[in-house]
């Protein structure tokens, strides 16, 4: 049964890269497809091979005192910093000359974001799970995943019908604070190592060290069983993080979704006739869709595959159904998702994740108002539940 899993898996992961390979044409569009294909199969192998869950990584420090899913995204920051640092020389050596570096996730700071972070981390809280992690658990056969993310379309339906007043409201007016720009890049740098070295030292002396697991008997059992330890996962996406930036953007798992919603939107006449302002921020953006397939559509479709990969040998792939409650409780928490996602132009991903990486304020004061979100939520649960 085991072997029948791993030829099963391995069929998926040929399959993968046979199909990246076919995309890969003579045009940039295609060739970031299907490098896109190909990233988002390796981020959702390593979401699910490491339990990468925002929610779950701090739901298990509250709940449980174990830091080690909250160092590995430290690490992750840590890596990503040195990273994206080292590539903004590529594209803009003179980080004080005003501009921004391509297409990075630095958004402009108001108090919507806070608002879009704070409701985007009740909503994680209500449906158990971030929009990445929903994704990657399609793969694992969470039939309670589909309520979530179909309320995530709701969800940014609602942000578009919300954006023209927030935008002239607060959006438009507010600051863009890229930390290079007043610090250089070393000053940006090492203060972000600080900050991110304080957070580590602090969650390293609060830590409860969990029951140890079985040693793996085999490489390929420490691959694909065994749950990847906090370094391991953390300097796994860092170092990912800092390539997709480098060949096609910065991770997101958003942008299909916005556009999905935002397409079905237009064609059914529910949008404003104009979004103000809204293609011209960075982060994940979204479109009206004129074609099938975009990077990130690829990058979301090799996430989901590849993390059924992950799970089926290693024993994870256990579909279930919800009950009416959870259902109903995820598709709520879903709707939160997708409009705080659109709000923020990104979510744990593409805004906190990408941004922190960038050196965007706008970064920390989504993961700040966010984490406020899911654990004043996830106690309030708990408080009701018991």
């Amino acid at each position: 049964m085991r072997i029948q899993r791993l030829s099963i898996s391995g069929a998926i992961v040929a399959s993968l890269f046979f199909a990246a390979w076919l995309m890969n044409g003579q045009t940039r569009d295609s060739q970031a497809i299907a490098f896109s294909l190909v990233a988002g199969g390796m981020f959702g192998y390593i979401l699910q091979r490491a339990r990468f869950c925002f929610f779950c990584i701090t739901r298990d420090f509250m709940d449980q005192r174990d830091a080690s899913g909250l160092l590995a995204l430290v690490i992750a920051l840590l890596v990503g910093t040195l990273g994206y640092h080292a590539v903004f020389g590529l594209f803009l050596p003179d980080a004080s000359a005003g501009r921004l570096p391509p297409d990075a996730h630095i958004g402009p700071i108001s108090w919507v974001l806070a608002l879009a972070a704070l409701v985007f981390g009740i909503g994680m809280a209500l449906s158990r799970s971030c929009i990445s992690a929903h994704l990657y658990r399609l793969g694992e056969g969470s039939i309670g995943s589909i309520p979530a993310l179909i309320g995530a379309l709701l969800g940014f339906g609602l942000g578009f019908a919300t954006w023209n007043s927030l935008y002239l409201a607060a959006i438009q007016q507010g600051p863009v604070i890229w930390l290079p720009t007043h610090l250089g890049y070393g000053g940006s740098a090492l203060l972000q190592v600080i900050v991110l070295g304080g957070i580590a030292l602090l969650l390293v002396r609060a830590h409860k060290k969990p029951a140890s697991p079985k040693p793996a008997t085999s490489a390929i059992a420490a691959l694909v069983q065994q749950r990847w330890s906090a370094p391991v996962a953390g300097l796994a996406i860092g170092f990912l993080a800092v390539v997709v930036y480098l060949r096609v953007a910065p991770l997101g798992v958003t942008a299909e979704l916005g556009s999905l919603s935002r397409t079905a939107g237009d064609q059914l006449g529910l949008l404003p006739a104009r979004l103000q302002g809204l293609d011209t921020l960075a982060g994940c953006a979204t479109v009206v869709k004129e074609t099938l397939l975009s990077p990130n559509g690829a990058f979301v479709i090799g996430m989901v595959s590849m993390a059924f990969a992950a799970a089926l040998p290693a024993g994870d792939f256990k579909p279930r159904l919800p009950s009416a409650s959870e259902a109903g409780r995820n598709l709520l928490g879903g709707v939160l998702l997708g409009w705080g996602a659109m709000t923020a132009i990104g979510c744990t991903v593409g805004t906190l994740l990408s941004g922190i990486m960038a050196a965007a304020l706008s970064g920390w004061i989504f993961a700040v108002f966010c984490l406020i979100g899911v654990i004043s939520t996830w106690k309030i649960l708990q408080r009701a539940e018991a």
